[in-house]
């Protein structure tokens, strides 16, 4: 298969970008398709954003399982996070500061009195330069880069998505810090529905998460305490395939009802994670990851939110598995660390493996 370096997409958008005081210059998003028989992922290059995956069900019936927008100008303007590649450090930080080797950052507040997923010009917000296309054949893939500057911490980020096997995204990102010491943490944040975007709440899809261990949230979904609490006993077990409404009523995403909790991962290395079920459709959905830990966020926020097709999503009708390190860590010197330093390489994998 040919490959195809610069803009082979489906659809193009010119955007203008600003850069350099007065000076301007055009870059192009697009929208690039991924396609392996019956299987499709469609992404753009605005915000390394998955907008669509293209999954069958049990008696063979295609659905788009991922909530989002109808057209490349939606997602530029959208701040529901639909699909994007968060960072350069996703969640929450603590009054959007940090202090590191000495010296106090500060980064955009847009999130009550924190920052979140990298403030107001995130990795969401940016335009990715295409570094490789190959649309079919037995692997199709994507590589992405973008070239983060922040004052003085620069950082060099590609991000790959592929097909690699049957039903099977794998996206794997990395990152390294060019000249001085950075944190980062990046997140991609999909919302799925394995019976089909706008066909419904997902409170009765089954989950099951290899966590035994949570980092209890205060009322602005920040973990302040510090501490790492067991599950057991707790409305946050999901040892064992549990209905994801079954308690959701008796927890709170900050201050409305719903997942929004981060959980300590099992286990290291490349690992499942995480085990979906819709019983209806019968798809399901298995996540694989290489990180310490993983957001559950169950759409708590969506309320009248346009969607796809003029559908609109209410609360619960989506949930996010945000595979990630622990949420503001650079405020919590008792997590594991996330500073990158010159000369390492930060490296974060994913792999979602779809059956029905």
């Amino acid at each position: 298969m040919a490959r195809s370096p610069v803009f082979p997409a489906l659809l193009c958008l010119a955007v203008l970008v600003l850069a350099g005081g007065a000076d301007a210059r055009r870059k192009m998003v697009g929208v690039y398709e991924l396609k392996r028989g019956d299987f499709s992922v469609k992404m753009t290059n605005w915000g390394a954003t998955i907008m669509s995956v293209l999954v069958p069900d049990s008696k063979g019936n295609l659905a788009d399982v991922v909530l989002g927008k109808d057209t490349l100008a939606e997602y530029v303007s959208d701040n529901s996070a639909f699909g994007p590649l968060n960072g350069r450090v996703a969640q929450r930080m603590a009054r959007g500061r940090f202090v590191l080797d000495g010296k106090v950052y500060h980064t955009y507040i847009n999130d009550g009195r924190n920052s979140i997923h990298g403030g107001h010009r995130g990795f969401s917000k940016v335009i990715w330069t295409v570094k490789e296309y190959v649309a079919g054949g037995d692997s199709p893939y994507i590589t992405l880069y973008y070239r983060s500057f922040d004052g003085e911490q620069d950082l060099d980020v590609y991000a790959t998505y592929q097909l690699t096997g049957p039903y099977e995204l794998s996206i794997r990102t990395n990152a390294t810090a060019l000249n001085k010491a950075t944190p980062v943490n990046f997140l991609q944040h999909v919302y799925l529905n394995l019976g089909g975007e706008g066909s419904g709440d997902i409170l009765g899809h089954t989950l099951q998460l290899s966590a035994s261990r949570y980092t209890p949230m205060d009322e602005e979904l920040l973990p302040s305490s510090g501490r790492v609490d067991p599950v057991a006993g707790t409305n946050y077990d999901f040892r064992t395939p549990t209905p994801i409404g079954a308690r959701i009523r008796k927890v709170k995403g900050g201050k409305v009802y719903g997942y929004d909790i981060n959980y300590v991962i099992d286990g290291e290395g490349m690992r499942k994670v995480a085990v979906a079920r819709d019983g209806k459709s019968g798809r399901a959905l298995e996540l694989w990851t290489n990180q310490p830990a993983m957001q559950l966020y169950t759409g708590n926020f969506l309320n009248h939110t346009k969607g796809k097709g003029g559908k609109l999503y209410e609360q619960h009708d989506g949930f996010c598995l945000e595979t990630q390190a622990y949420p503001d860590a650079v405020n919590h010197p008792e997590f594991p660390s996330v500073t990158v330093r010159p000369g390492q390489v930060y490296k974060h994998d994913m792999l979602y493996k779809f059956s029905f």
